[in-house]
């Protein structure tokens, strides 16, 4: 699979209801993306989880998760929710913590990935298109059944 053909399954995906039960395929369309660096994505970025059965799922629809925002590369707010009447606010409680932008090996490529404060859990990311991220969620306890939480940031 080529860069091409992965963003336009990625869109696919996206545009769909956003299902993918095989996390082999995703895994595929990570290996087929470009890496990104920290400072090429600073800025709020709204997330939408890719539907695989994946425990963290629920936890993000309970949050009301809207996305992240990197302010710069020490300082990110990765888990941006919206409380009952809609606001968008940092769930820190949830995050533990925030989190910052390092450039760390995943599955041998060097790409930026967010590191959370308060809990063994990194987010990587490789380019998509200019305004869209694949993310890989990644860690201690982070695996359902051996497979990785996948998500979708697009710029806000």
């Amino acid at each position: 699979m080529d860069v091409e053909q992965a963003r336009t399954r990625i869109a696919a995906i996206h545009a769909a209801d956003g299902t993918v039960r095989d996390t082999g395929e995703l895994d595929q369309l990570w290996a087929a993306l470009e890496t990104v660096r920290p400072e090429e994505i600073l800025g709020t970025w709204k997330g939408t989880g890719i539907a695989t059965g994946h425990r963290v799922e629920n936890l993000l629809t309970q949050a009301r998760w809207y996305g992240k925002t990197f302010h710069s590369v020490s300082r990110v707010e990765p888990l941006i929710c919206r409380d009952e009447h809609g606001t968008l606010f940092s769930n820190a409680v949830l995050a533990k913590g925030e989190a910052s932008l390092w450039m760390v090996e995943f599955r041998g490529e060097v790409t930026a990935t967010m590191v959370y404060d308060g809990q063994p859990v990194l987010d990587h990311f490789k380019r998509v298109d200019t305004n869209t991220l694949l993310g890989v969620m990644n860690g201690k306890n982070v695996l359902d059944e051996g497979r990785h939480f996948y998500f979708v940031l697009e710029r806000a």
